[in-house]
């Protein structure tokens, strides 16, 4: 006898026995009790979430030889329906019954009574993938069906009908089956297969269904084919390409404390095992968000993921700031996977990214801000003095050969140093550097090709050190002449750094305008030298920008399309 699987073996065979959607579990009983009986209804839901079960149990509801309402499952009525060889239980499949010629054929038979059962029942599954000359159709029907005829319309897509159907229709929305009702029916399937099991695998089953009981079921089936009469979280994990909770907590740990070639060891692990690279996003966003609810409430209780000893380990290493950067960081990130043929590169930069946070608050949060006299004139020759503050430890970049093999979004020809001071005295001048051939009008455009060149010599150990003291922008916030420029380089984030040259990417389109404008980028430019140590010119891209730049490269390093680093040659003006 050939195999039937777990979703069709435990199909429920009364009202009783269906996970979740109480409330129509409860109205239609209360209708066939009264005898308050439709003609036409509509069940609309997210997929495996009990649509077409429950239509059957309605059709044999209205057929039992017990009476209306009941189901015996033992009546020739009953029975015909479970095996779906009942002649007055008609199904059709819209999605590929969608044309008027099927809809006439069915209204045809409409007017024909009954042969085996009280009622006639057509149950159209998938009902919006009807013509619409085809719902022209059947309207007419539907209205006003023969006493012996009942609809039922099952949809995933309510929208998509239209408004004269769903007007004469009693519609029931189902919503996804609740994660303890889910619970509940599998541990009676796996008790009936005599399977041991633990709750952890029941749990990973349960997140990887979202909501709906037939995919749960069918996921159970797949992992019990696999591991036979024991279900284990472990089984799951490696069938789905998944990592484990502490997994992904070490991940974070490592992410918090800015031990990234630890972060870039295990991305390479999980790139070589094949794990899931948008459902590893989404599960960090879940462990992080359990720990921002934590920082908020300062309970336990509403933690859906995470142990009350993960979030006392988590807690001591980021602060809400922190996990709010993240969250936002790891948002964008899952908007931008849609936007490109490979993840992977994305999701580096993204962990990369998540690393700087750590660090760069750790570096920066004991500084006192600066205090400034007389405000004093932007002026050639004009020095404002600096009060001593202590200097931030500025650890060098040492990449070891295990994170050189990992995947890197833009190579680097050679290491320099860069020098971090905030004991120099500001000096305001006027000599600024500019990009030849770029200055249109009064703000500044590069083109995709001078940009791809600044993206093949840019320096990744500079830009690491600029990321983990971005921060040291906040200290020119107040100064009289300079600190609207700081304020609008703080919002920003670097994207690519060569010794002269600074692309920052930024979220809003706006600030984007003002930065590329000519007159603000003589204090850019002061204001980089006076933190960093180096004079760059500066240039902003929107987050759009960002994400086709990267492609672009991307795409060209596959093909061998890049130019070499020792041949491009960008004109400077004003160096």
């Amino acid at each position: 006898m050939a195999y039937k699987a777990l979703y069709r073996t435990y199909r429920p065979t009364k009202f009783e026995e269906v996970a979740g959607q109480q409330h129509i579990v409860k109205t239609l009983k209360n209708a066939l009790q009264t005898g308050k009986i439709a003609h036409a209804y509509l069940f609309a839901g997210p997929r495996g979430t009990g649509k077409t079960t429950m239509a059957k149990l309605l059709a044999k509801a209205l057929n039992c030889e017990h009476g209306i309402g009941c189901q015996c499952n033992e009546c020739k009525n009953c029975v015909a329906i479970n095996e779906g060889t009942h002649p007055d239980v008609l199904e059709l499949d819209a999605a590929s019954n969608n044309g008027v010629d099927e809809i006439r054929e069915l209204i045809d038979k409409v007017k024909y009574g009954t042969i085996l059962g009280r009622y006639k029942v057509y149950i159209i599954d998938e009902v919006h993938m009807l013509s619409a000359g085809a719902f022209n159709a059947l309207l007419k029907t539907l209205e006003e069906p023969p006493e012996h005829v009942i609809f039922i319309l099952a949809t995933t897509e309510p929208h998509k009908i239209l408004p004269t159907i769903l007007s004469r229709c009693q519609r029931y929305d189902f919503s996804k089956v609740s994660e303890n009702d889910i619970k509940d029916r599998i541990k009676v399937v796996l008790e009936k297969e005599h399977i041991t099991y633990n709750e952890d695998a029941i749990n990973l089953i349960i997140s990887l269904a979202d909501g709906g009981m037939r995919d749960a079921l069918s996921i159970l089936d797949q992992v019990l084919a696999y591991s036979g009469d024991t279900l284990n979280e472990q089984d799951v994990l490696e069938i789905f390409s998944l990592e484990s909770k502490e997994e992904k907590i070490q991940l974070l740990k490592s992410i918090a404390t800015g031990d990234t070639p630890d972060v870039l060891k295990r991305l390479k692990k999980y790139i070589e095992k094949g794990t899931d690279i948008k459902r590893l996003t989404g599960d960090l966003l879940l462990i992080l968000k359990d720990l921002l609810i934590y920082q908020v409430s300062n309970t336990y209780s509403f933690s859906e993921v995470l142990k009350d000893e993960d979030i006392d380990e988590l807690r001591k290493l980021m602060n809400q700031k922190e996990i709010t950067e993240m969250i936002d960081a790891l948002m964008n990130t899952l908007k931008d996977y849609k936007n490109v043929n490979d993840i992977n590169p994305l999701f580096e930069v993204a962990l990369l990214k998540l690393s700087s946070i750590g660090k760069t608050t750790s570096n920066v949060k004991d500084l006192s801000p600066l205090r400034y006299e007389t405000p004093v004139k932007n002026t050639p020759g004009n020095t404002i003095e600096v009060p001593p503050a202590p200097a931030p430890k500025v650890e060098q970049v040492k990449m070891e050969e295990k994170v050189e093999e990992a995947i890197e979004l833009f190579p680097e020809e050679t290491k320099e140093e860069p020098v971090v001071s905030v004991e120099t005295p500001i000096t305001l001048n006027e000599n600024v550097i500019y990009i030849n051939g770029t200055e249109k009008d009064d703000c500044f455009a590069i083109d995709d090709n001078t940009m791809i060149d600044v993206m093949v010599i840019s320096k990744k150990d500079i830009k690491n050190n600029m990321l983990e003291n971005w921060k040291l922008l906040k200290r020119l916030m107040t100064h009289p002449s300079l600190g609207k420029a700081a304020t609008m380089l703080i919002d920003g984030r670097p994207l690519v750094v060569s010794n002269k040259i600074l692309i920052l990417e930024y979220q809003s389109n706006k600030i984007v305008e003002k930065m590329n404008t000519k007159e603000i980028q003589s204090d850019l430019q002061n204001v980089i030298q006076n933190t960093f140590g180096n004079k760059m010119f500066v240039y902003a891209v929107n987050r759009a920008e960002s994400v086709r730049l990267q492609q672009k490269y991307m795409n060209l390093l596959q093909l061998g399309k890049l130019p070499k680093a020792a041949t491009v040659q960008i004109d400077l003006i004003g160096d």
